[in-house]
């Protein structure tokens, strides 16, 4: 199995902000990639080892499920896509495919399927405490958690919010595993439709969200920030005052190439290469980068909750660059960024939090 490693960031900076060391944490990031995990094997869109005689989770929330995509046909729209595009790069599906798309991107809807009939919830992801370093213990020494959700935006007051399972088990007991897991007939939206993944766990260093730091530190980092940005555009602005003068294409694009090799890259910022990895991950500091920091207490206790899982649209972006695995760096982002095609609200992502005093308590969740 191919592992995936992390580059080293861009700089230290603990050499920048000695004080930083004290805050410092780790996450273990999944690196999920495409394969054919079974139920032995902690995965994303994978079989997930339940017993047979047990009743699979379901919603039970009173909402409109009788209306939208199959799954089947939406893992074999991803199929078509990927073999089209990897095929030809430059104008992806034939004629013939695209038919086949729009046939397969049609909603159906389900006779008698009622608003409170429950509804078989999808298996996301299972963790074994083995494989993953980040990943808290479960209650009553439970090795293996199970998430689920719905595959509709239906819920909570807003009847647009998500509905999210987690199921805490011992492995060991598990002796009669059921074979297929039930599913829903049509789901509401593609991105919560998972592609079977393997994990990669990979344990590296992480910082919390700038706004989260003392108040006097973040200014600091602020202002650091600022500095290597005026410095990056003072040295372009240099560069652009140049003369020249080209008689040939070639020659216009040979100075081009040139120029760009010469110009000062971009510098690191601590939001998006010094502190919090993209991606899928378990355990570390949740990013707060839509809203502002919002405090997770236990509804049940009132303790504070840790980040348990981060589930990402992508793995890295045009952003967060700095972080692709050396392993995939030569890769093209579209494609391979989004191993999962889970998409969380507008490509985002979702942090699930878990009581600090009792992960038997329920979980609580924000999207970014």
């Amino acid at each position: 199995m191919t592992r995936r490693t992390t580059p080293p960031r861009p700089l230290d900076i603990e050499e920048h902000f000695p004080e930083l060391a004290a805050h410092r944490g780790t996450t273990t990031r999944l690196h999920p990639r495409p394969g054919t995990p079974d139920a032995s094997m902690s995965s994303v869109g994978g079989t997930l080892l339940w017993p047979a005689d047990e009743p699979w989770p379901v919603c039970t929330e009173s909402h409109g499920r009788n209306h939208g995509r199959r799954p089947a046909d939406i893992h074999e729209e991803r199929r078509i896509l990927a073999g089209a595009w990897a095929r030809d790069p430059a104008t992806g599906p034939i004629e013939e495919e695209r038919r086949l798309l729009a046939e397969l991107s049609r909603e159906h809807r389900v006779a008698d399927l009622a608003d409170t009939d429950p509804l078989p919830m999808i298996g996301l992801a299972q963790l074994y405490q083995r494989d993953i370093a980040d990943l808290p213990p479960g209650p009553d020494d439970c090795d293996l958690l199970q998430v689920f959700w719905c595959p509709f935006d239906r819920h909570g007051a807003s009847g647009y919010g998500m509905s999210l399972h987690l199921r805490r088990r011992r492995s060991r007991e598990v002796t009669n595993p059921l074979a297929t897991p039930p599913q829903p007939e049509v789901v509401g939206y593609a991105g919560y439709i998972p592609e079977p993944c393997v994990l990669h766990p990979e344990q590296v260093t992480t910082y919390p969200f700038a706004g989260l730091l003392p108040a006097e530190l973040c200014a600091r980092i602020d202002a650091w920030e600022e500095a290597l940005e005026e410095s990056a555009e003072a040295a372009r602005e240099d560069m652009t005052d140049e003369v020249q003068s080209w008689d040939t294409e070639a020659e216009y694009e040979e100075w081009a190439r040139a120029r760009e090799a010469k110009a000062p890259p971009e510098p690191p910022a601590y939001q998006y290469d010094l502190s919090i990895p993209p991606g899928w991950r378990v355990g570390g500091f949740a990013s707060w980068h839509l809203t502002d920091p919002s405090p997770m207490d236990c509804r049940t206790c009132a303790a504070p909750m840790d980040l348990l899982l981060t589930i990402d649209s992508s793995e890295w972006d045009g952003g967060s660059g700095s972080w692709t695995p050396v392993e995939d760096r030569d890769l093209p982002t579209h494609g391979s960024a989004t191993p999962t095609e889970v998409t969380v609200g507008r490509w985002g992502e979702l942090n699930i939090f878990t009581c600090r005093a009792n992960s038997a308590h329920g979980p609580r969740w924000s999207i970014q």
